[in-house]
């Protein structure tokens, strides 16, 4: 399965506009982060609380992807010469770290309260959490038009629609306990939003990890990688690949191509005709082909990655 090449900025946006998008969505989650912790230490409200530590980790992660936003433009250099776009992956895995914190933080405060539920006051969760709805969907809507371009800025989406239905909870908890002093749903809810903050950290935490240790591409199929390189004319094997990504939408490759006897004769149509497959097939841009004649190289030479001395 080919991977589409995404560039850092929608087309229709250019990096100043994205950028101030971004900062706007900063500025709003971090004032509703502040609401919400001083109305739910008010208001009892660990559940206003809980919806306030979501809300501050998209905060941290909006500013995640502002920096980075800034950061991966910087050129390749002698200290790094692949660039600084993996900052963001770095600085995601650090965040999803913090996030399963978090999470398990609030289900142990949860439980507690739900042996012993305490008073809450439910119009000042009900309107705090309406004023998270709507930072929420203005969030959503300053992104919406960013996130066909970056996965970052996508899962920023999603998260901050998936914030809002957070909020719908909240307010119908604080509903319930105005109407018929149901205290026990402040901490119940609290431990639904907790689960909730875990599922996204676990199901997201695999990506930069397989980044980061240099994975396989989700998406790609190293066997077929091989055997399309194999099937050029004159090449003969291919071995001691390596696929991995440079940053989440740059997958890379390397490897070792044995010519056939008389392949030497036209290596650049040869090495032409291999980047043609890995860029149009496969969606790999970047590749490197050391090319070998038949016997330099031990004939049980692994066919990905490199034997241990």
């Amino acid at each position: 399965m080919p991977h589409d090449a995404h560039g850092h900025d929608h087309a229709h946006l250019d990096p100043a506009s994205g950028d101030r998008r971004v900062a706007i969505a900063i500025w709003a989650n971090g004032l509703l982060t502040v609401a919400q912790v001083a109305g739910g230490l008010l208001a009892g409200s660990l559940a206003l609380i809980a919806d306030a530590l979501h809300n501050f980790s998209d905060m941290a992660a909006l500013l995640i992807a502002f920096a980075a936003r800034k950061i991966a433009r910087r050129p390749a250099d002698a200290r790094m010469t692949f660039g600084y776009s993996r900052i963001e992956t770095v600085a995601a895995l650090i965040n999803y770290t913090t996030l399963i914190i978090v999470g398990l933080y609030l289900i142990y405060e949860g439980a507690t309260r739900l042996i012993d539920p305490p008073e809450v006051q439910g119009w000042t969760v009900v309107i705090l959490a309406a004023v998270a709805l709507a930072i929420d969907a203005l969030t959503a809507a300053l992104t919406f038009s960013m996130q066909k371009g970056s996965q970052n800025i996508r899962a920023l989406f999603l998260h901050n629609l998936a914030d809002a239905l957070s909020s719908v909870a909240v307010i119908l908890g604080g509903a319930l306990i105005i109407l018929y002093d149901m205290r026990w749903v402040d901490p119940a809810i609290t431990i639904g939003i907790a689960l909730y903050i875990l599922h996204l950290a676990l199901t997201e935490f695999a990506g930069p990890v397989r980044t980061l240790m240099l994975g396989i591409p989700p998406g790609i199929d190293p066997q077929a990688v091989v055997a399309a390189l194999r099937s050029v004319e004159a090449v003969l094997d291919v071995h001691h690949v390596h696929l991995w990504q440079m940053d989440e939408n740059t997958p890379a490759l390397d490897a070792h191509v044995v010519l056939k006897p008389g392949g030497w004769e036209r290596v650049e149509a040869v090495k032409a005709g291999m980047k043609a497959i890995l860029s149009g097939r496969f969606g790999i841009a970047h590749s490197t082909l050391e090319f070998e004649t038949d016997g330099i190289c031990h004939a049980a030479a692994p066919v990905f990655g490199h034997p241990r001395a």
